[in-house]
Protein backbone atom coordinates (compact mmCIF):
# COMPACT_ATOMS: atom_id res chain seq x y z
CA UNK A 1 0.00 0.00 0.00
CA UNK A 2 1.85 3.36 -1.00
CA UNK A 3 2.19 5.63 1.67
CA UNK A 4 0.54 9.27 2.06
CA UNK A 5 3.17 12.43 1.93
CA UNK A 6 3.43 14.15 5.22
CA UNK A 7 0.77 17.37 3.73
CA UNK A 8 -0.16 19.55 6.48
CA UNK A 9 -4.32 18.05 6.24
CA UNK A 10 -2.51 14.63 7.05
CA UNK A 11 -0.56 15.95 9.75
CA UNK A 12 -3.33 17.94 10.92
CA UNK A 13 -5.64 14.65 10.71
CA UNK A 14 -3.06 12.85 13.16
CA UNK A 15 -2.86 15.43 15.73
CA UNK A 16 -6.36 15.71 15.82
CA UNK A 17 -6.55 11.72 16.20
CA UNK A 18 -3.85 12.19 18.82
CA UNK A 19 -5.93 14.86 20.93
CA UNK A 20 -8.84 12.79 20.74
CA UNK A 21 -7.59 9.63 21.55
CA UNK A 22 -5.60 11.46 24.77
CA UNK A 23 -8.94 13.37 25.69
CA UNK A 24 -10.98 9.70 25.65
CA UNK A 25 -8.32 7.80 28.03
CA UNK A 26 -7.71 10.70 30.05
CA UNK A 27 -9.62 13.86 29.71
CA UNK A 28 -11.17 16.64 30.51
CA UNK A 29 -7.94 18.21 30.01
CA UNK A 30 -6.87 21.63 29.41
CA UNK A 31 -5.50 23.45 26.04
CA UNK A 32 -1.61 23.56 27.99
CA UNK A 33 -2.13 19.82 29.09
CA UNK A 34 -2.85 19.08 25.67
CA UNK A 35 0.26 20.33 24.17
CA UNK A 36 2.09 19.02 26.71
CA UNK A 37 0.76 15.76 26.28
CA UNK A 38 1.18 15.56 22.73
CA UNK A 39 3.87 17.61 22.28
CA UNK A 40 2.25 20.39 20.21
CA UNK A 41 3.14 23.94 20.84
CA UNK A 42 -0.16 26.29 22.06
CA UNK A 43 -0.55 28.21 18.79
CA UNK A 44 -1.35 24.37 17.40
CA UNK A 45 -3.24 23.10 20.38
CA UNK A 46 -5.53 25.82 20.02
CA UNK A 47 -6.25 25.41 16.23
CA UNK A 48 -6.83 21.68 17.01
CA UNK A 49 -9.36 22.25 19.63
CA UNK A 50 -11.04 25.41 17.59
CA UNK A 51 -11.10 22.47 14.66
CA UNK A 52 -12.75 19.47 16.54
CA UNK A 53 -15.17 21.82 18.62
CA UNK A 54 -16.00 22.79 14.66
CA UNK A 55 -16.98 19.68 13.94
CA UNK A 56 -18.76 18.65 17.15
CA UNK A 57 -16.29 16.38 18.77
CA UNK A 58 -15.28 18.36 21.79
CA UNK A 59 -16.68 20.78 24.36
CA UNK A 60 -15.66 23.09 27.30
CA UNK A 61 -17.15 21.37 30.28
CA UNK A 62 -15.73 23.00 33.02
CA UNK A 63 -13.05 25.39 33.96
CA UNK A 64 -9.41 24.77 35.85
CA UNK A 65 -8.47 26.97 38.63
CA UNK A 66 -4.87 27.65 39.61
CA UNK A 67 -1.86 30.13 38.32
CA UNK A 68 -1.92 33.56 37.55
CA UNK A 69 -5.12 34.48 34.97
CA UNK A 70 -8.50 33.55 34.25
CA UNK A 71 -8.67 29.67 34.81
CA UNK A 72 -7.91 27.78 32.12
CA UNK A 73 -11.09 25.94 29.51
CA UNK A 74 -11.23 22.31 30.25
CA UNK A 75 -11.87 19.64 27.13
CA UNK A 76 -13.89 16.97 26.94
CA UNK A 77 -14.40 15.04 23.78
CA UNK A 78 -18.37 14.70 23.72
CA UNK A 79 -20.35 11.98 24.68
CA UNK A 80 -23.45 12.22 22.04
CA UNK A 81 -21.37 12.83 18.51
CA UNK A 82 -21.51 8.74 17.63
CA UNK A 83 -22.28 5.75 19.28
CA UNK A 84 -22.16 2.14 18.79
CA UNK A 85 -23.80 -1.20 19.58
CA UNK A 86 -22.51 -4.54 20.65
CA UNK A 87 -24.21 -7.84 20.50
CA UNK A 88 -23.59 -11.28 22.57
CA UNK A 89 -25.71 -13.58 20.36
CA UNK A 90 -26.62 -17.14 21.76
CA UNK A 91 -29.19 -19.85 21.81
CA UNK A 92 -31.24 -18.96 24.39
CA UNK A 93 -30.54 -15.34 24.50
CA UNK A 94 -28.95 -12.18 22.60
CA UNK A 95 -27.66 -9.19 24.91
CA UNK A 96 -27.30 -5.79 22.94
CA UNK A 97 -25.88 -2.60 24.54
CA UNK A 98 -25.22 0.52 23.21
CA UNK A 99 -22.25 3.03 24.01
CA UNK A 100 -21.53 6.61 23.28
CA UNK A 101 -17.78 7.26 21.75
CA UNK A 102 -16.17 7.87 25.38
CA UNK A 103 -17.14 4.22 26.13
CA UNK A 104 -19.78 5.03 28.94
CA UNK A 105 -22.34 2.02 28.35
CA UNK A 106 -25.87 3.51 27.59
CA UNK A 107 -28.07 0.71 28.06
CA UNK A 108 -28.38 -3.34 27.73
CA UNK A 109 -30.90 -5.41 26.98
CA UNK A 110 -31.41 -9.21 26.45
CA UNK A 111 -34.17 -10.54 24.05
CA UNK A 112 -35.67 -13.88 24.03
CA UNK A 113 -34.44 -15.39 20.32
CA UNK A 114 -36.55 -18.67 20.96
CA UNK A 115 -38.98 -19.30 18.17
CA UNK A 116 -37.73 -17.26 15.28
CA UNK A 117 -36.44 -18.20 12.33
CA UNK A 118 -34.98 -15.32 11.18
CA UNK A 119 -31.09 -14.21 13.13
CA UNK A 120 -31.83 -10.77 10.93
CA UNK A 121 -35.34 -10.05 12.54
CA UNK A 122 -33.45 -11.00 16.07
CA UNK A 123 -30.57 -8.77 15.60
CA UNK A 124 -32.49 -6.03 14.54
CA UNK A 125 -35.20 -6.39 17.42
CA UNK A 126 -32.77 -6.31 19.76
CA UNK A 127 -30.89 -3.46 18.84
CA UNK A 128 -33.80 -1.72 18.28
CA UNK A 129 -34.88 -2.38 21.64
CA UNK A 130 -31.27 -1.60 23.02
CA UNK A 131 -31.60 2.29 21.15
CA UNK A 132 -34.89 2.68 22.39
CA UNK A 133 -33.85 2.10 26.14
CA UNK A 134 -30.60 4.22 25.59
CA UNK A 135 -32.57 6.89 24.05
CA UNK A 136 -30.15 7.02 21.16
CA UNK A 137 -31.28 7.22 17.45
CA UNK A 138 -30.60 3.88 15.24
CA UNK A 139 -28.62 6.84 12.83
CA UNK A 140 -26.56 7.96 15.16
CA UNK A 141 -24.81 4.66 15.66
CA UNK A 142 -21.35 4.27 13.68
CA UNK A 143 -20.57 0.41 14.23
CA UNK A 144 -21.64 -3.09 15.42
CA UNK A 145 -20.11 -5.57 16.12
CA UNK A 146 -21.52 -9.42 17.16
CA UNK A 147 -20.08 -11.81 19.14
CA UNK A 148 -21.42 -15.35 18.26
CA UNK A 149 -20.19 -18.81 18.55
CA UNK A 150 -18.15 -20.77 15.48
CA UNK A 151 -15.53 -19.63 12.92
CA UNK A 152 -15.63 -16.53 11.70
CA UNK A 153 -14.48 -16.58 7.28
CA UNK A 154 -12.15 -13.98 7.15
CA UNK A 155 -13.28 -13.73 3.24
CA UNK A 156 -17.01 -13.33 3.83
CA UNK A 157 -17.19 -12.45 7.11
CA UNK A 158 -19.59 -14.81 7.85
CA UNK A 159 -19.98 -17.77 10.13
CA UNK A 160 -19.21 -21.29 10.36
CA UNK A 161 -19.06 -24.39 12.38
CA UNK A 162 -21.91 -23.40 14.46
CA UNK A 163 -24.35 -26.21 15.49
CA UNK A 164 -26.11 -24.21 18.47
CA UNK A 165 -27.35 -21.32 15.99
CA UNK A 166 -28.98 -22.83 12.99
CA UNK A 167 -30.38 -19.41 11.46
CA UNK A 168 -26.74 -18.42 11.55
CA UNK A 169 -26.00 -19.06 7.37
CA UNK A 170 -23.80 -17.88 4.99
CA UNK A 171 -24.62 -14.98 3.45
CA UNK A 172 -25.96 -13.70 7.15
CA UNK A 173 -23.39 -10.91 7.18
CA UNK A 174 -24.77 -8.85 3.95
CA UNK A 175 -28.36 -9.19 5.28
CA UNK A 176 -28.08 -7.56 8.96
CA UNK A 177 -25.90 -4.40 7.20
CA UNK A 178 -28.48 -4.22 4.47
CA UNK A 179 -31.46 -3.93 7.19
CA UNK A 180 -29.45 -1.64 9.86
CA UNK A 181 -27.84 0.29 7.12
CA UNK A 182 -24.45 0.48 9.35
CA UNK A 183 -21.14 -0.93 9.37
CA UNK A 184 -21.56 -4.47 10.70
CA UNK A 185 -18.85 -7.37 12.02
CA UNK A 186 -19.35 -10.78 13.22
CA UNK A 187 -16.55 -11.86 15.55
CA UNK A 188 -15.64 -15.04 17.24
CA UNK A 189 -16.79 -14.79 21.04
CA UNK A 190 -13.95 -16.05 22.86
CA UNK A 191 -11.96 -13.73 20.80
CA UNK A 192 -13.80 -10.75 21.90
CA UNK A 193 -13.64 -12.26 25.31
CA UNK A 194 -9.50 -12.16 24.98
CA UNK A 195 -10.04 -8.33 23.81
CA UNK A 196 -11.69 -7.19 26.56
CA UNK A 197 -9.39 -9.17 29.19
CA UNK A 198 -6.84 -6.88 27.33
CA UNK A 199 -8.34 -3.35 27.58
CA UNK A 200 -9.65 -3.55 31.05
CA UNK A 201 -8.93 -7.37 32.67
CA UNK A 202 -6.40 -9.56 34.01
CA UNK A 203 -4.24 -8.99 30.51
CA UNK A 204 -3.64 -5.34 30.23
CA UNK A 205 -0.11 -5.61 30.85
CA UNK A 206 0.50 -8.85 28.89
CA UNK A 207 1.15 -9.01 24.88
CA UNK A 208 1.11 -12.72 24.76
CA UNK A 209 -1.31 -14.52 26.40
CA UNK A 210 -4.36 -17.28 25.71
CA UNK A 211 -8.07 -17.25 26.98
CA UNK A 212 -9.26 -20.40 27.60
CA UNK A 213 -13.29 -20.58 27.52
CA UNK A 214 -15.22 -23.09 29.47
CA UNK A 215 -18.94 -22.77 28.99
CA UNK A 216 -21.73 -24.35 26.92
CA UNK A 217 -18.51 -25.16 25.26
CA UNK A 218 -14.59 -24.98 25.00
CA UNK A 219 -12.84 -22.16 23.33
CA UNK A 220 -9.55 -20.73 22.97
CA UNK A 221 -8.39 -17.19 22.08
CA UNK A 222 -4.94 -16.00 21.54
CA UNK A 223 -3.36 -12.72 21.79
CA UNK A 224 0.42 -12.23 20.36
CA UNK A 225 2.28 -8.92 20.24
CA UNK A 226 -1.11 -7.52 21.58
CA UNK A 227 -2.93 -8.86 18.56
CA UNK A 228 -5.49 -11.58 17.92
CA UNK A 229 -4.23 -14.21 16.27
CA UNK A 230 -7.21 -15.51 13.65
CA UNK A 231 -5.20 -17.90 11.63
CA UNK A 232 -5.55 -18.05 7.49
CA UNK A 233 -9.18 -19.54 7.54
CA UNK A 234 -10.17 -17.86 10.92
CA UNK A 235 -9.83 -21.01 12.94
CA UNK A 236 -7.07 -20.48 15.64
CA UNK A 237 -8.50 -21.27 18.88
CA UNK A 238 -11.16 -23.71 18.14
CA UNK A 239 -9.52 -26.34 20.71
CA UNK A 240 -12.93 -28.45 21.34
CA UNK A 241 -11.65 -29.90 17.98
CA UNK A 242 -8.38 -31.18 19.66
CA UNK A 243 -8.03 -34.73 19.54
CA UNK A 244 -7.48 -36.15 22.68
CA UNK A 245 -6.71 -39.98 24.16
CA UNK A 246 -9.75 -41.65 25.37
CA UNK A 247 -12.57 -39.92 23.15
CA UNK A 248 -13.66 -40.35 19.78
CA UNK A 249 -12.19 -38.05 16.61
CA UNK A 250 -14.32 -35.09 16.76
CA UNK A 251 -15.99 -34.79 13.25
CA UNK A 252 -17.80 -31.74 11.57
CA UNK A 253 -21.12 -33.25 11.04
CA UNK A 254 -21.32 -35.74 14.00
CA UNK A 255 -23.73 -33.65 16.75
CA UNK A 256 -24.16 -34.59 20.46
CA UNK A 257 -27.15 -33.26 22.40
CA UNK A 258 -25.83 -31.02 25.73
CA UNK A 259 -27.53 -28.46 27.76
CA UNK A 260 -30.64 -29.70 25.32
CA UNK A 261 -28.82 -28.12 22.42
CA UNK A 262 -26.32 -29.66 19.44
CA UNK A 263 -23.02 -29.54 20.15
CA UNK A 264 -19.40 -30.97 18.90
CA UNK A 265 -19.19 -34.73 19.21
CA UNK A 266 -15.67 -35.80 19.55
CA UNK A 267 -12.27 -34.57 20.73
CA UNK A 268 -11.19 -32.52 23.98
CA UNK A 269 -14.85 -30.96 24.15
CA UNK A 270 -16.23 -34.09 24.62
CA UNK A 271 -14.24 -34.98 27.40
CA UNK A 272 -14.66 -31.90 29.44
CA UNK A 273 -17.34 -30.02 27.85
CA UNK A 274 -21.07 -30.23 29.71
CA UNK A 275 -22.34 -33.25 29.97
CA UNK A 276 -18.87 -34.79 30.87
CA UNK A 277 -18.56 -32.51 33.39
CA UNK A 278 -21.80 -33.61 34.54
CA UNK A 279 -20.70 -37.07 34.37
CA UNK A 280 -17.48 -37.06 35.97
CA UNK A 281 -19.57 -34.97 39.19
CA UNK A 282 -21.92 -37.50 39.55
CA UNK A 283 -19.00 -40.53 39.69
CA UNK A 284 -17.36 -37.79 42.33
CA UNK A 285 -20.81 -37.73 44.29
CA UNK A 286 -21.93 -34.02 42.96
CA UNK A 287 -25.18 -34.06 41.70
CA UNK A 288 -26.41 -30.79 40.89
CA UNK A 289 -28.50 -30.06 37.87
CA UNK A 290 -25.67 -28.55 34.92
CA UNK A 291 -22.04 -28.42 34.83
CA UNK A 292 -21.85 -25.32 36.20
CA UNK A 293 -23.62 -25.79 39.26
CA UNK A 294 -21.62 -28.61 39.98
CA UNK A 295 -18.08 -26.96 39.91
CA UNK A 296 -19.53 -24.12 42.23
CA UNK A 297 -20.56 -26.60 44.29
CA UNK A 298 -17.25 -28.44 44.19
CA UNK A 299 -15.26 -25.00 44.51
CA UNK A 300 -17.74 -23.87 47.61
CA UNK A 301 -17.14 -27.54 49.20
CA UNK A 302 -13.64 -27.32 49.84
CA UNK A 303 -11.53 -30.28 50.53
CA UNK A 304 -14.51 -32.67 49.59
CA UNK A 305 -14.61 -30.92 46.55
CA UNK A 306 -11.33 -31.04 45.48
CA UNK A 307 -10.82 -34.68 43.58
CA UNK A 308 -13.27 -33.42 41.08
CA UNK A 309 -11.45 -30.12 40.68
CA UNK A 310 -8.74 -31.98 40.32
CA UNK A 311 -9.68 -34.69 37.26
CA UNK A 312 -11.24 -31.16 36.19
CA UNK A 313 -8.18 -29.33 35.57
CA UNK A 314 -6.37 -31.82 34.31
CA UNK A 315 -8.66 -32.49 31.46
CA UNK A 316 -8.95 -28.71 30.47
CA UNK A 317 -5.34 -28.42 30.97
CA UNK A 318 -4.65 -31.01 28.15
CA UNK A 319 -6.34 -28.18 25.87
CA UNK A 320 -4.22 -25.38 27.70
CA UNK A 321 -1.12 -27.30 27.46
CA UNK A 322 -0.84 -27.83 23.69
CA UNK A 323 -1.47 -23.77 23.71
CA UNK A 324 1.74 -23.91 25.85
CA UNK A 325 3.45 -25.85 24.10
CA UNK A 326 3.43 -24.72 20.76
CA UNK A 327 3.16 -20.92 21.51
CA UNK A 328 4.59 -20.82 24.94
CA UNK A 329 2.37 -17.63 26.31
CA UNK A 330 3.25 -15.36 29.55
CA UNK A 331 -0.22 -16.55 30.66
CA UNK A 332 -3.39 -18.30 30.14
CA UNK A 333 -6.39 -16.61 31.21
CA UNK A 334 -9.75 -19.14 32.30
CA UNK A 335 -13.18 -17.51 31.44
CA UNK A 336 -16.95 -18.93 30.66
CA UNK A 337 -19.57 -19.32 32.92
CA UNK A 338 -17.97 -22.67 33.66
CA UNK A 339 -14.62 -21.55 34.39
CA UNK A 340 -15.82 -18.74 36.92
CA UNK A 341 -17.58 -21.16 38.64
CA UNK A 342 -14.55 -22.85 39.74
CA UNK A 343 -12.84 -19.92 40.49
CA UNK A 344 -9.29 -19.38 41.76
CA UNK A 345 -8.97 -22.97 42.87
CA UNK A 346 -9.49 -24.03 39.21
CA UNK A 347 -7.07 -21.63 37.77
CA UNK A 348 -4.24 -22.90 40.31
CA UNK A 349 -5.10 -27.01 39.75
CA UNK A 350 -4.99 -26.20 36.10
CA UNK A 351 -1.51 -24.57 36.59
CA UNK A 352 -0.36 -27.56 38.32
CA UNK A 353 -1.41 -29.55 36.26
CA UNK A 354 0.29 -27.54 33.08
CA UNK A 355 3.16 -27.75 35.11
CA UNK A 356 3.14 -31.10 34.98
CA UNK A 357 2.55 -32.35 31.17
CA UNK A 358 5.17 -29.54 29.88
CA UNK A 359 8.70 -28.04 30.15
CA UNK A 360 7.73 -24.56 30.53
CA UNK A 361 5.05 -23.53 33.33
CA UNK A 362 2.64 -20.50 32.22
CA UNK A 363 0.78 -18.38 35.18
CA UNK A 364 -2.95 -19.20 35.04
CA UNK A 365 -5.25 -16.74 36.31
CA UNK A 366 -8.85 -15.99 36.27
CA UNK A 367 -10.89 -13.52 34.13
CA UNK A 368 -11.47 -10.42 35.70
CA UNK A 369 -13.72 -8.67 33.26
CA UNK A 370 -16.92 -8.23 35.15
CA UNK A 371 -20.53 -8.69 33.84
CA UNK A 372 -21.13 -9.76 29.99
CA UNK A 373 -16.94 -10.00 28.95
CA UNK A 374 -18.67 -10.68 24.98
CA UNK A 375 -20.93 -7.89 25.06
CA UNK A 376 -17.62 -5.89 26.28
CA UNK A 377 -15.22 -7.18 24.06
CA UNK A 378 -17.92 -6.36 21.01
CA UNK A 379 -18.34 -2.93 22.06
CA UNK A 380 -14.59 -2.02 22.49
CA UNK A 381 -14.03 -3.71 18.83
CA UNK A 382 -16.96 -1.64 18.10
CA UNK A 383 -15.38 1.74 19.48
CA UNK A 384 -12.25 1.04 17.90
CA UNK A 385 -14.45 0.82 14.35
CA UNK A 386 -16.36 4.08 14.93
CA UNK A 387 -13.17 5.90 15.97
CA UNK A 388 -11.18 5.33 13.32
CA UNK A 389 -13.90 6.54 11.09
CA UNK A 390 -14.95 9.51 13.17
CA UNK A 391 -11.78 11.00 14.87
CA UNK A 392 -9.91 10.62 11.47
CA UNK A 393 -12.13 12.26 9.32
CA UNK A 394 -12.05 15.61 8.49
CA UNK A 395 -15.64 16.08 7.43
Amino acid sequence: MPSRPGTPRLLRELNDRSALDLLVSSGPLTRAQIGERTGLSKVTASQLLARLEERGLVAVVGEQAGGRGPNAALYAVVPSSAYVAGLDVGPNAVTAGIADITGHIAAEVTVDPNGADDAVSVVHSAVVKACRSAKVPLAKLRALVIGTPGVVDPRSGDVQFIYDLPHWHAGILEALRRDLRLPVTIENDVNLVALAEKACGAAQDVDDFALLWADRGLGLAVMLGGRLHRGVSGGAGEIGYLPVPGVPLPEKDTESVTWGMPALAGGLGALAGADAVRELARGHGIDEPSAVECVRAAARAGASGGPFLDELATRLAYGVASVTIVLDPELVLISGEMGRAGGEQLARRIEDAVGRICPTRPRVALTRVEGNAVLRGALLAALDRAREEVFSSDR
